[in-house]
């Protein structure tokens, strides 16, 4: 009810800005962090705020996904991904492992491959598996990691590029979704 629905008869910038406010009252009640953002930001395409509030989204919802499949209201965190991962890989008897998001080896996505591997040994081709010396090597084996993550039910929304470049927000919903 407190959503301005198109098509706008009157003052449509003033809707579209109210509903943009009502995202970031939204993202308050969830706690999210929103100091300096504002619906007019949302509304004028400011990358960086939008993409700031799109985020705590992502996190919040892979976090939740993992939480009720632990069902034991205990809540998740990084390093309970971390710890899952490398007792993956482990138990699936690779020689990669992680020691968190930033890690710099990710960058080749072994680990990711691997961690597909142990989840469903059926799926990885280590044919198509390069080093990961080179970019060009990283970034195909990134979209590799990815494509083969998806192909074995994990709903992945990280880019190859956010392997190749280890950033770590999107690192840990890789993870994340594999471990759901």
């Amino acid at each position: 009810e407190r959503v301005n629905n198109p098509p706008y008869k009157l003052g449509g910038k003033m809707k579209k800005v109210e509903n943009c406010n009502y995202v970031v009252e939204l993202a308050r009640e969830l706690k999210f962090s929103v100091v300096g953002i504002g619906g007019e930001d949302i509304h004028n395409g400011v990358k960086t705020l939008t993409l700031a509030i799109v985020w705590q989204m992502m996190r919040a919802y892979t976090i939740t996904l993992l939480e009720k499949l632990a069902g034991s209201g205990k809540t998740i965190k990084d390093n309970d991904i971390v710890a899952w991962t490398n007792g993956k890989l482990a138990e699936g008897g690779k020689a990669t492992s992680i020691t968190g998001f930033k890690d710099p080896a990710i960058s080749t996505s072994l680990a990711v491959i691997d961690v597909v591997d142990c989840i469903r040994p059926d799926l990885i081709d280590y044919e198509q598996v390069n080093a990961g010396e080179s970019e060009e090597e990283k970034l195909l084996n990134a979209k590799y990691a990815i494509s083969m993550a998806r192909k074995c039910g994990a709903r992945i929304y990280a880019l190859p590029e956010d392997l190749v470049e280890v950033k770590p927000k999107m690192v840990m919903t890789v993870f994340a979704c594999l471990m759901a």
